[in-house]
């Protein structure tokens, strides 16, 4: 009976969940309101719909556990040796100014130093969900204050792992110099093991599962790393959370990063959405009944520093006031991971529950006002422009970005004899492409001969999107597997609806089901062997050019009636 209370319990947060993400959308709000709105209506000081609260926090540490995860594929090894002037110097500047500031704040209130520094990390971090939500919306994302923006969310989520491992040591009991000594020389250790594993133990792991090619070995092994690691962290004192980064680490030096995060991220969605959940349900809105000067004094002074030091730090560095403006207004809320960062100070002892449910308010409040605060941020950026010195709002600065995105070529998906002759002749007319291919022997010998390909499903949106298939001219389907190239078909369409792709099919059969996912032109191979069989004994029978050409079409759509001829 106690696991049908724990599903009941989930059926009820999921379905107010989707039904407060689906008003929230209609608001232009970012989905993690609804999802702490959900928190608070179910838990214990809304309506207590939900009885498990105790499980539901129990999956949702599962769910900072994948979330870290992905981070850590994301951001890998080779990742971090890149990372640009502006992203380490402004990440660097911005974080601790304003977790110095925040502190000095909190100090001045007789606030202890250990709970300063906490409600400085805890401001000195900003949503990257609700960021790129906005900016994307916007169509901003590109433009210099949406860069400047993701670079320094970049940082911020680099920083995530060391406040982490640093808010246990802002306890009474934790603060000793030995103690941390102690923390780091194990989290060193940790990171050399974890090197070690990068380096030979995961990819031979992985080879081998991929040569199965069963998608479910392939996904249980990596959970297995994921949940393994951070078991073993926990096991030396360290949290889960940074154990599930450093595994992301690993598997990121693999050649199968972009699967592993494609896999993960459907387990990752529904987890962070009971993260979010357990926030809400120990958010105790009569904080804003008791507490309304304290409230309203925490979110102006956490919006009002972070603003400014963003604004400072970024026209520091070269950029124009409207830049800067911009960047401050967007990132002047708080993060996600604030409350996990305020959690983790609550169960180590660092702030009390009153302090708690203060911060927990003004991080909500924070990141509801954001959409108000980037539309007069709009106006502000305006006036600027049309009031202040030239030379203040016209400079631009070049700004770090990572890899350059592909443009205007050609995705291989499927590398076998059609995929290898027609990558041979898109380098012979020098058209860049890139290939994608689920057999890990062909990845590694391509890619040993210098082929740009991965290994991935390009079913899955995430291993497209990393073939940067936005801007392809045009995508090759030669998926022996039927069922799997009509899935990467429609895929593809629904990724970028312009794009021209061609499909190849072993059936004639085929080409309906595959022009009807998206296909703008299907070759079946039978059909392709049938016409040079026509032509070489035509040939062969003296029978000229032009006549040759209208016998192939005659038996082309005589054999093929179901062909679709307006692809």
């Amino acid at each position: 009976m106690h696991d049908l209370h724990l599903l009941q319990d989930l059926l009820v947060l999921f379905g107010l969940g989707i039904f407060t993400v689906v008003i929230f959308h209609r608001f232009n709000l970012p989905p993690v309101l609804g999802f702490l709105l959900t928190g608070l209506v179910c838990g214990p000081f809304g309506f207590r719909l939900v009885d498990s609260t105790k499980e539901v926090e129990t999956l949702a540490e599962l769910g900072v556990v994948l979330l870290l995860f992905t981070i850590g594929i994301e951001f890998s090894f080779a990742k971090l040796k890149k990372l640009k002037r502006f992203l380490l110097i402004g990440g660097t500047f911005q974080v601790l100014l304003t977790i110095g500031s925040i502190a000095l704040l909190a100090n001045y209130f007789l606030l202890p130093w250990g709970v300063a520094v906490l409600l400085g990390m805890v401001a000195s971090l900003s949503s990257t969900a609700l960021v790129v939500r906005l900016l994307e919306h916007k169509g901003e994302l590109s433009r210099s204050h949406g860069l400047t923006s993701l670079s320094m969310l970049v940082f911020q989520d680099l920083c995530i792992v060391p406040m982490v491992l640093v808010t246990p040591l802002l306890g009474s009991s934790g603060s000793s110099v030995s103690a941390m000594l102690w923390l780091t020389g194990k989290s060193l250790l940790f990171v050399v093991v974890a090197v070690v594993l990068a380096r030979y133990l995961v990819p031979w792991l992985l080879n081998h599962v991929t040569k199965t090619r069963r998608r479910e070995a392939f996904v249980l092994s990596v959970m297995l790393l994921c949940l393994g690691t951070g078991w073993a962290t926990s096991q030396v004192g360290l949290s889960m959370a940074l154990g599930a980064f450093l595994a992301g680490l690993i598997i990121s030096e693999s050649e199968y990063s972009h699967q592993a995060l494609s896999d993960v991220l459907p387990f990752r969605e529904v987890f962070n959405f009971l993260v979010f959940v357990s926030i809400g349900m120990l958010f105790d809105f009569r904080v804003l009944i008791e507490q309304p000067g304290a409230v309203a004094f925490s979110l102006f002074a956490l919006l009002a520093i972070k603003t400014g030091v963003i604004f400072l730090v970024t026209f520091a560095l070269g950029h124009s006031i409207r830049v800067s403006l911009l960047s401050g207004f967007y990132l002047a809320q708080a993060s996600e991971f604030s409350f996990i960062l305020a959690k983790l100070g609550l169960a180590e002892g660092v702030i009390d529950p009153k302090l708690n449910q203060l911060v927990c308010a003004v991080a909500i409040l924070s990141m509801a006002v954001t959409p108000l605060l980037t539309t007069i941020a709009s106006y502000l950026a305006n006036w600027a422009d049309r009031n202040l010195p030239a030379s203040w709002t016209s400079r631009q600065r070049p700004l770090p970005t990572d890899e350059p995105k592909l443009t205007n070529h050609v995705v291989i998906i499927g590398f076998g004899l059609a995929g290898k002759m027609l990558a041979k002749a898109l380098e012979r007319t020098q058209i860049q492409y890139i290939a994608i291919d689920h057999d890990p022997a062909v990845v590694s010998n391509s890619r040993a001969c210098g082929t740009p390909i991965f290994y991935g499903d390009a079913a899955s949106q995430s291993v497209l999107e990393h073939a940067h298939i936005e801007g392809a001219r045009m995508v090759v389907v030669t998926i022996p597997d039927q069922s799997n190239a009509i899935q990467t078909v429609a895929t593809v369409r629904r990724l970028n609806e312009g794009i021209h792709i061609v499909a190849l099919t072993r059936s004639i059969e085929q080409i309906a089901p595959l022009s009807k996912a998206g296909a703008s032109h299907v070759i079946a191979e039978a059909a392709v062997g049938g016409v040079e069989v026509i032509r070489g004994v035509l040939r062969t029978s003296k029978v000229n050019e032009d006549e040759i050409s209208d016998c192939i079409k005659f038996a082309y759509h005589t054999a093929a009636p179901g062909r679709d001829d307006s692809k």
